[in-house]
């Protein structure tokens, strides 16, 4: 598993979205090359803006701590045409340049806040993640869908 919190290797997920144009055909999916960038900001998103998103309730968050968080912070691959929670669901166009921007500034702010200050972390969906929780969960989402575009 790369490590989003070291330089070299979250430049190598810069350099693998710059090669990315509007005009990137996905591999599987049903989701555009922007609308890919948008879903891949939402991981972000849930970090820095959550007064975008609404957080899941008592059983839900249960229910997502119980199953879906070995899931997603652990260190395997998502298979491809895995299921996503409705909100990370894009349905309409975006700009390319601006999502693809924010996604880059998004990873830019986590590699430079570092380690430390995800290490208990509190996560929208999971409750406290280790630095390592974290780390998985966006670096295998990032190398999942840039891997979906050929990148």
């Amino acid at each position: 598993m790369q490590d989003i919190f070291n330089a070299k290797e979250a430049q190598n997920y810069i350099d693998r979205i710059n090669k990315l144009t509007p005009e990137s055909q996905r591999k599987w999916g049903k989701m555009t090359v922007d609308q890919m960038l948008a879903h891949c900001n939402v991981t972000y998103e849930m970090v820095y803006e959550p007064q975008k998103h609404r957080a899941p309730g008592g059983i839900a968050k249960f229910i997502l701590k119980s199953f879906v968080k070995p899931k997603v912070v652990g260190e395997k691959s998502y298979p491809q045409n895995s299921p996503t929670a409705p909100q990370f669901i894009i349905k309409e166009n975006k700009d390319f340049d601006s999502e693809k921007k924010r996604l880059i500034g998004f990873i830019q702010k986590t590699q430079q806040l570092g380690r430390e200050a995800f290490d208990g972390k509190e996560s929208f969906s999971f409750g406290k993640l280790k630095a390592q929780e974290w780390n998985n969960m966006f670096a295998k989402h990032l190398n999942h869908h840039l891997s979906q575009f050929g990148v």
